[in-house]
């Protein structure tokens, strides 16, 4: 027997970002949305804990305790008094290090994969608090659709959202999201960090459906940062608006870059110009919302 959970990429449409708390976290006001490219993971019981990855950079992903995944098990099979006595396979779409939360997803999905495979009935609230033990972007994984968070984005609250479609463009190498954040300290350093929040006309677009007032209201406060440490990302964005993309940005903490569209074929021309320009090493169609993690038939 084994359970398999299928669990989705997400884009920040807004990632507003307060200054360095003493923990070292970041508040956020983070609008989510989970997008229709996903990740699958399979719990199969085993003797032991261990973990196998096949897909997309498959190599770049850790095969350890470093893995959320294995993570996710651990902490649910502690909190259930058994042992972690299971195999996961990680079959991988979503960029890896790549700002759109492919490690939050295998966490999430392991851990819902667990929950099945060993007949816990874990109640959904308790599954978000190890989600939120596990990272900031981990609840939202296992939630999907759209929502706002809060915190350090892991306080979720439902938000509305229409149809949207996205094109991602994959960059080599990957970024690290807390070095990422150590260079949005420096940018900022001397200055008055707002508290960061989410604007009333962003919520408006999302829960519209219309691109353009979506592009116009899209905003990332880590793009700087992004930018500053990987400053190619910037051809990278220019190709895709200049291909007809409605808006662009730094997916997360990047270096995915995401561009914002008015339909699929739009979204077809922006790709193949994008994988022209020699600016990216790979391109992703989507739309959004997309479900959170589902364990599948």
């Amino acid at each position: 027997m084994s359970v398999t959970v299928r669990v989705p990429a997400k884009v920040n449409v807004r990632l507003a970002v307060g200054a360095a708390r003493p923990d070292g976290f970041h508040d956020l006001a983070n609008v989510f949305l989970a997008v229709s490219l996903f990740d699958e993971v399979t719990a199969t019981p085993a003797d032991a804990l261990t973990v196998t990855c096949t897909g997309a950079d498959a190599d770049r992903v850790p095969l350890d305790r470093g893995n959320l995944a294995a993570r996710a098990a651990e902490m649910l099979a502690a909190r259930a008094g058994i042992e972690p006595a299971v195999h996961l396979h990680i079959a991988k779409s979503i960029p890896v290090a790549g700002g759109m939360a492919g490690g939050s997803a295998d966490g999430a999905a392991a851990l819902l994969a667990c929950d099945a495979l060993w007949g816990l009935d874990t109640p959904r609230g308790e599954l978000l608090d190890i989600c939120a033990v596990l990272g900031s972007d981990v609840p939202f994984s296992l939630v999907g659709g759209a929502a706002l968070g809060t915190g350090r984005g892991e306080l979720l609250t439902p938000v509305d959202a229409g149809t949207f479609h996205w094109v991602f463009a994959v960059a080599d190498g990957g970024l690290s999201t807390p070095a990422v954040f150590r260079e949005f300290d420096r940018l900022t350093a001397g200055t008055a960090v707002p508290e960061p929040q989410a604007s009333p006309q962003l919520l408006a677009a999302l829960a519209s459906g219309d691109a353009g007032a979506l592009a116009a209201t899209l905003a990332n406060d880590l793009q700087a940062a992004a930018l500053s440490l990987r400053p190619s990302l910037a051809d990278t964005l220019a190709a895709g608006t200049g291909a007809g993309a409605l808006a662009a940005l730094v997916s997360g903490s990047g270096p995915t870059t995401a561009f914002l569209v008015p339909d699929p074929e739009t979204a077809a021309k922006v790709a193949a110009a994008l994988e022209a320009s020699g600016t990216c090493r790979a391109t992703h169609v989507a739309s959004g919302p997309a479900p959170g993690a589902t364990v599948l038939p």
